[in-house]
């Protein structure tokens, strides 16, 4: 008996025939992905799952989404994610004021006789407020962002596994809403709490570290154009120095690139000890790691 064949997945109508050239495109957005990376992504739009990435604040995580938003062409939606958030909130709401105006409008023109019908009018799509997830869904394709999703209740998570098995919503005065292609979806979490399986399993996942010096340096040069190579350098080796103290929050590239351009903008051209201690809050955002970096040896960590 012979093996039973699988269909090869067609490539995504963004137009990428493998991992090489979308990690080139988001290199011209300015974003600079490791292979790992550029591979999970490039999964994800042509097997359409969603994409689990986990990781320290400030590596990429939620700045990979807008970039793949930007080479797609797609609109992007954003649910932030917090503790409390309801299904309510991430799905759609009913705009009450304007209901309110259209029954009193419905009064003062005497067409409230029609009780029926004027219920039914009062839900009409007019009156839906689509919040992330449905806006997702209608406006096909496109990228839905869950922001930080270690952040919700283990009731959202378990709504939020739902919808995007099946990328369907049910809302009971209209119908239900499909999306007709599923949107490009991004979870991210800075592993406040761990996530369950059940969401993992539904998704692509992937691990993103702080990048490596060099990949560090290219990312400053690009995103900072203005900024000296000797800066950039000097500022890629003292972040990386600051990420082994053993910090409440060890600075990510995006602190990295605050630290940056904080010190161009004093018009530094290279590390100066001195500046760099008195810029600290550009790249640390804790009393207790302020006061560790001035405990210690400025030489050691900024050079000089």
């Amino acid at each position: 008996m012979s093996e039973p064949t699988v269909a090869p997945i067609a490539a995504d109508p963004a137009g990428f025939p493998g991992p090489d050239e979308l990690a080139a495109a988001l290199e011209r957005t300015g974003y600079l992905p490791d292979e790992g990376l550029a591979t999970a992504a490039y999964l994800a739009l042509v097997m359409h799952r969603p994409l689990f990435l986990e990781g320290e604040a400030g590596v990429g995580k939620t700045a990979l989404a807008h970039a793949l938003a930007q080479i797609t062409g797609r609109p992007i939606y954003r649910l932030q994610c917090y503790e409390g958030l309801e299904a309510s909130q991430a799905l759609y709401d009913w705009d009450f004021g304007r209901q309110l105006l259209h029954l009193r409008a419905a009064e003062a023109a005497h067409a409230t006789t029609d009780t029926e019908s004027l219920e039914a009018s009062l839900y009409d799509r007019r009156f839906l407020l689509a919040r992330p997830l449905l806006q997702a869904l209608e406006d096909s394709p496109s990228v839905l962002l869950v922001d930080e999703v270690d952040r919700a209740d283990d009731e959202f998570e378990a709504f939020l596994l739902e919808v995007l098995s099946d990328f369907t919503i049910s809302i009971p005065e209209l119908g239900t809403v499909r999306a007709t292609t599923p949107p490009l979806v991004v979870l991210t979490s800075n592993r406040t709490r761990e996530v369950h399986d059940a969401l993992k399993r539904r998704c692509l996942y992937h691990w993103l570290q702080h990048p490596d010096f060099d990949r560090e340096v290219a990312i400053l040069r690009r995103r900072l154009p203005d900024v000296t190579e000797q800066l950039a350098r000097e500022v890629a080796r003292a972040t990386a120095t600051l990420r082994t103290l053993d910090l409440l929050k060890p600075p990510g590239i995006a602190e990295s690139m605050d630290w940056a351009t904080a010190l161009h903008t004093l018009g530094a051209r290279d590390l100066d000890p001195d500046l760099a201690a008195r810029t600290l809050g550009a790249v640390l955002k804790y009393r207790e790691d302020t006061e560790r970096v001035q405990s210690l040896a400025k030489g050691a960590i900024f050079g000089g």
